[in-house]
Order: C-alpha cells, then sequence, then structure tokens
C-alpha cells in the first residue's frame, strides 16, 4: 500500500512506475503485483523489515535485475526499451560505496564524472566536497577516511552527477546527526528541481513531497 502525506506537484516531465512486478528471490517471492509511480518533485520512501524485498525492488527499479512479472517504466515505456538512456538519466547508491579507496576523495569525483560521461571542474568538485565538511581531506586516500566521511563524498557525488532519478539504499546509515540534516537538505533541493527520489531507511523521514510504501 502506498500512502501519501502531501499532494502531488503538476508536472509534465517523465514519471518513474512499476506495473503489476512481481519479485522471486531463489524459491521465494518477496512481493507480487506490486504498483508504484513516482513523479518528479516526490520522494518515495520503502520500508520493511530486513528480508522482505527493499533492496531488490530498488535493483528492479534500476534496471539491474528484471521481475519476475510486470514491467518498470519510465516516462511511460519500459526501461528495457531504451536503457542506456535511463541510466544517463539514473544514480543509484547501494550498500556498497563503489568508491575507489586508494584514490583521493576529489579523485574519486572525477573518476565518477568520467564514468557519467560529464564534465566536472576542479572548483565544482572541491565545493561540492567541502559543503559536505571534507574541507583539508579532499586530497587524503579515502581508505583514511571514517565510513561517515566516505559517506559524504557520496553526498558530494550527488551533488555533481546531475541525475533525475536518485536511487537510494538506506543512503542515512554511517551517518551523524548533522550529517543527515545535510542529506535530507539535499533530497529536499533535488525534489525543488523536479528530481525524484525513491530511497530505504529504517528512520522516519520529513520532508517535503513524501510517500510512503510499505513492503
Amino acid at each position: 500500500m502506498t500512502a501519501i502525506n502531501s499532494s502531488s506537484p503538476q508536472s509534465t516531465a517523465p514519471v518513474l512506475e512499476a506495473r503489476e512486478i512481481t519479485c522471486v528471490r531463489g524459491e521465494r517471492e518477496l512481493f507480487s503485483r506490486l504498483n508504484m509511480q513516482v513523479s518528479p518533485g516526490e520522494c518515495l520512501h520503502i520500508r520493511g523489515e530486513n528480508g522482505v524485498g527493499k533492496t531488490s525492488l530498488l535493483r528492479l527499479l534500476t534496471g539491474l535485475a528484471s521481475p519476475e512479472s510486470g514491467d518498470i517504466l519510465w516516462g511511460g515505456r519500459s526501461i528495457k526499451n531504451d536503457a542506456q538512456d535511463y541510466h544517463r538519466k539514473l544514480l543509484f547508491l547501494g550498500h556498497r560505496d563503489a568508491l575507489k579507496e586508494d584514490l583521493t576523495a576529489l579523485e574519486n569525483l572525477r573518476m565518477f564524472a568520467a564514468i557519467d560521461g560529464i564534465a566536472i571542474s576542479d572548483v565544482d568538485a572541491i565545493s561540492s566536497l567541502w559543503r559536505f565538511g571534507l574541507k583539508g581531506r579532499e586530497d587524503l586516500p579515502v581508505n583514511c577516511l571514517s565510513a561517515g566521511q566516505k559517506k559524504r563524498v557520496l553526498m558530494a557525488r550527488m551533488l555533481t552527477r546531475r541525475a533525475q532519478v536518485w536511487i537510494l539504499d538506506e543512503p542515512f546509515n554511517a551517518l551523524d546527526t548533522q550529517a543527515v540534516g545535510e542529506l535530507q537538505g539535499l533530497i529536499a533541493e533535488h525534489l525543488e528541481n523536479d528530481g525524484l527520489v525513491v530511497l530505504t531507511s529504517h528512520q522516519p523521514l520529513a520532508m517535503p513531497q513524501l510517500k510512503v510504501l510499505d513492503l
């Protein structure tokens, strides 16, 4: 069931939709005939106990896995029809941070930009790292950073990636109270700019245009 605690914004931009999807892992059916829709300016908070299929649902929404039945649509078209175009608009952050431990925070941002095919200046990259409390640490190897600081590098990537669709798996893990507030602020900015967000989290969230899906 999907609950909405605020009215949906009016937009003609593409929406992300799951239509009648069923997910099976091994011999176990995690969920069946699930429907959901997220419009620009909305954040969908997926909740549930461990093992109910939250991460599996995120993988379906990214196209990294396929549903047993049903389909995932972007702008009314199956993401299978033009996966490359969809992935250009997508930022997915899973449990593994994907940072290169032997590279610095700044070098990681440069690497991500090269992979994503976007241009980023050192000024913009450093400014993003400084915004999230990494001033003086931008040239340190990532393996010298704490778990929370590594998450801050990823927050800088969220800012510089400029993707419309954010799919985030437990993004608040390892963050202190201040960083949680900063990340919620970053998500709110993204929504104000017609971005859309799907995330999992065990903690309650307070942000505009929040929808909740309980698995």
